[in-house]
């Protein structure tokens, strides 16, 4: 899909506040390993990981994550999520939020290459909020200052997986309480984090299949 923005942001629309507020109570929940596709199906079935499993998430995915329900986190977010699909004109159909991600990336962590967006719905064994929906579009809140850490970039590809293009480095994760959105199918990456310690809210937004 060809698109003419790829993402949309807005600066400065989480308070350092509301930033510090996240950052505590993500802090005070008990934190995991962040899974990616087949060893994320695997833990979900409860089989437990075993060191290839862990090996293979490794070449992959490097974080720590809580995942946050709390009402008053998407009061704050949403409103935003409406403006850029319309500002964007992706205008996607989309009525459900997943639960949030809050991601810590600590030393040398990080994500490589990925979209959120699966091949296929969510399948019957899930809540009946998420069945048979996809994930349309994604935000990522900005909740470190950019003097808390190095490295970490996130950086957007505009390709599908036979047509590689060059890499955009987003600028605008250099400043606390941005929100960015973009659809899920885009692929991006989190760059290792040389120093510090990087904090984002991540949000899925689902919406039945594209026709």
């Amino acid at each position: 899909m060809n698109l003419f923005n790829y993402y949309w942001y807005f600066e400065n629309a989480l308070s350092p506040k509301l930033c510090d507020d996240i950052i505590k109570y993500g802090n005070l929940q008990q934190e995991s390993l962040g899974l990616i596709g087949g060893v994320s199906e695997k833990a979900n079935k409860g089989i437990p990981l075993n060191e290839a499993d862990l090996k293979h998430l490794k070449k992959k995915r490097d974080s720590n994550i809580v995942w946050l329900n709390e009402r008053w986190i998407y009061k704050e977010i949403h409103p935003y999520i409406h403006i850029a699909n319309m500002n964007a004109h992706w205008n996607f159909e989309w009525n459900f939020s997943e639960a949030a991600q809050f991601t810590k990336y600590k030393l040398n962590q990080y994500y490589d290459w990925h979209t959120d967006s699966w091949n296929v719905p969510y399948p019957s064994d899930k809540q009946k909020e998420m069945r048979g929906k996809i994930r349309k579009l994604s935000t990522i809140c900005v909740l470190s200052d950019k003097s808390d850490y190095e490295g970490g970039e996130l950086e957007f590809q505009y390709r599908n997986k036979d047509d590689p293009n060059p890499s955009d480095i987003c600028p605008h994760t250099e400043k606390r309480g941005t929100i960015i959105v973009f659809p899920s199918f885009i692929w991006h990456r989190v760059k290792p984090v040389t120093s510090g310690n990087r904090y984002s809210l991540v949000v899925w937004h689902l919406g039945e299949p594209f026709k």
